[in-house]
């Protein structure tokens, strides 16, 4: 396998967005080659006989009956509330309505 190229680091920093100097280039380009030998490296294993799986070990939800238990009242929750309206925290908007 081909070793990934400082002009192949520098088109995924433009793709990315990433401001990269030319030292920080250099030392992405051995790590990021060191990376993808070690993934030609796992490919090469033979695993006809193993299934392919996500976890390693089993994953199963733990359900619960559902049960009423006694809980706050919406004013018991809001009473501490900087602001409240219409039963509801009030927050400051975050996001602007443009489209």
């Amino acid at each position: 396998m081909s070793a990934i190229t400082r002009d192949e680091v520098a088109h995924l920093a433009r793709l990315s967005r990433l401001a990269l100097g030319d030292d920080e280039l250099d030392h992405l380009a051995a790590q990021l080659d060191q990376i993808i030998s070690a993934v030609a490296r796992v490919q090469e294993v033979t695993a006809d006989d193993i299934p392919p799986t996500s976890h390693a070990l089993p994953l199963t939800n733990v359900y619960r009956a559902d049960e009423v238990r006694p809980s706050l009242t919406p004013e018991q929750a809001l009473a501490a509330a900087p602001a409240a309206e219409e039963q509801r925290f009030r927050v400051p908007r975050i996001l602007d309505e443009e489209v």
